[in-house]
């Protein structure tokens, strides 16, 4: 797996669903916004270009909202305070592409290898939420690097 620059785990798809789930749980418990309503979508699989029948990522992207822009911006600021000291490493953090100019933390995780960015959408700025609803929220993606199906497994019949 030269091409990669690292050897990528061996987990089943399920194992890996698994693990996304519970960094994501615990990225939700760092921003710590009690009251607020999350999107339901689990994660989700990709193959990676490299070898598409036997490596793969997993994404999971979800979002926190229905709570005021101020506990929004509590959450935001809770999370980047506590990503570092739960081994994460923030690689970029300021405003993002967005005509709106919103938040944004990068961070890779040092343990495991997934990347999560994590935004602060005001809702109330013009370029954002093109619903009608306008809804501020924090908006989070976390991104696995490349995993390795056990021999024998197609990754077609696992998603």
């Amino acid at each position: 797996m030269d091409e990669l620059g690292y050897k990528p785990t061996i987990l089943s798809v399920g194992q890996a669903k698994e693990k996304a789930k519970e960094m994501s749980s615990r990225i939700f418990d760092m921003i710590g916004v009690a009251n607020g309503k999350t999107t339901e979508p689990g994660p989700g699989v990709s193959e990676c270009s490299e070898d598409p029948k036997r490596l793969y990522k997993v994404r999971h992207v979800w979002s926190v909202y229905g709570v005021s822009m101020g506990e929004l911006s509590q959450g935001f600021d809770r999370v980047r305070q506590k990503l570092p000291v739960n081994g994460w490493k923030i690689t970029q953090y300021g405003p993002n592409e967005s005509k709106a100019r919103d938040l944004r933390i990068l961070a890779d995780s040092s343990e495991d290898r997934y990347t999560v960015n994590i935004e602060l959408l005001d809702g109330s700025k013009p370029g954002n939420a093109p619903s009608a609803s306008k809804e501020s929220g924090i908006m989070v993606s976390l991104v696995s690097a490349c995993f390795r199906l056990p021999d024998g497994a197609d990754l077609h019949g696992e998603y």
